[in-house]
Parts: C-alpha cells; structure tokens; sequence
C-alpha cells in the first residue's frame, strides 16, 4: 500500500479545494487493487477445480474399485464426488458475483461490504475444502480396509490384537492430519495472501469513509 500513502501524504500537503480529487484517487486506486484480488480469487478457484478433475480422470481408482466386486462402493464415490463438484460450482458462483459486485461499483460503502462478503465467502470454501479432505481420506480408507481383498491377512491380525489396531488408528490419524496441515498451508498460502490484501484494502477504505 506505498501508493496509498504517497497519496495521502500530498493529500494532506494540499489545500482543502483539492480534498474530494485526492480522495477519489483513493478510491479508485482502492478499488482496482480490490477488483484485481478478488479476480485472482476466482481464478484460482476454477485452476483448482481443473486441476482435481484432471488428477481424477488420470487416477485409476475406478479400476481398484471395480477389482474389490462391490459397485456400490463406486455409486457412493461418484456420489460425493459429483455433491462436492456441485458445492464447488456454487462457490465459484459466488466468486464471480462477488467479483462484478466490486468491480462496478462506484459506491464507498458497498465497496466495503463486498469485501468483507467476499472474504467470508472464501473462508468458507477453504474450510469446506479442508473438511471434505477429511471427509474423503476416511472413506477411502475404510473403503480400502474393508472392502480391499489384499487387506484380508491384515484385518485378521488386527482383530486378534489390540494394541496393533490402535497404533494402526493413530497412523491413520497422523496421515490425516498431515493431509489436512499440507492443504492448509497451501490454502493459507494461496487464498490467505489474497484475503490479507482485501482486508487491508477495507482498512483504507474505512479511513477515507466520512
């Protein structure tokens, strides 16, 4: 924000009839910058979404499935799949709306609330994204060890013994939670950059709003 200050400093230098020109120049610096991150939010979101639906169209876990004789296991996968392809799309919705929300308009105030709509709006879908990790880490492992004729041998030994199927939970556990702490990063990342230079923008913006 080295422009923003640069401009209020001669803002101040100068006198009162050159005021409303020096806080327009604001604004508008303001809301490009604004316009510009929440476009790089959406674009971001649809990146992500290709590329997930090209990892699941190289990934061969149709195949697994299939060798495991139990097609049902397939219905309830593409079910999730296609719910999760949905809430997605609508996420992206909002992203568009949200993007030519602010990038039409003239008025201070609603500049203001669609920042902060759209930083929710975001917040949410990162942390959708996070729980449906979760979600589909666990299905696939049960999935995998229930359902996998190669985990016979393992079931059995664990049925027989405790404490090796509660160090199995905990590794199973552990896998998850660095799932979740890789995307997370990647999210903070990604989307946080973003979020942080929006919320600095609505600072500014709350500056110059009276």
């Amino acid at each position: 924000m080295k422009e923003l200050d640069l401009l209020k400093k001669d803002w101040k230098k100068n006198s009162d009839s050159f005021e409303q020109i020096s806080e327009k120049e604001i604004y508008n610096m303001i809301h490009k910058k604004s316009s510009s991150t929440v476009k790089w939010i959406l674009i971001i979101s649809v990146l992500e979404v290709l590329f997930w639906t090209a990892s699941n169209y190289f990934s061969n876990i149709d195949d697994i499935l299939k060798k495991m004789n139990h097609p049902e296991m397939i219905l309830y996968m593409e079910i999730l799949m296609y719910f999760n392809y949905a809430v997605i799309l609508v996420f992206i919705y909002f992203f568009y709306k949200n993007y030519k929300t602010i990038s039409t308009t003239v008025s201070t105030k609603l500049l203001m609330s669609s920042i902060l709509k759209t930083r929710k709006t975001v917040q949410y879908y990162v942390w959708y994204n996070l729980g449906m990790i979760v979600v589909s880490s666990i299905f696939s492992f049960f999935i995998g060890y229930i359902y996998n004729p190669e985990m016979e041998l393992i079931r059995e030994k664990l049925a027989i013994n405790g404490k090796a199927m509660l160090f199995s939970i905990g590794i199973l556990f552990l896998i998850i939670l660095g799932f979740f702490g890789m995307f997370w990063c990647i999210y903070r990342l990604l989307y946080g950059t973003l979020l942080r230079r929006l919320y600095a923008n609505y600072k500014e913006l709350k500056k110059i709003d009276f």
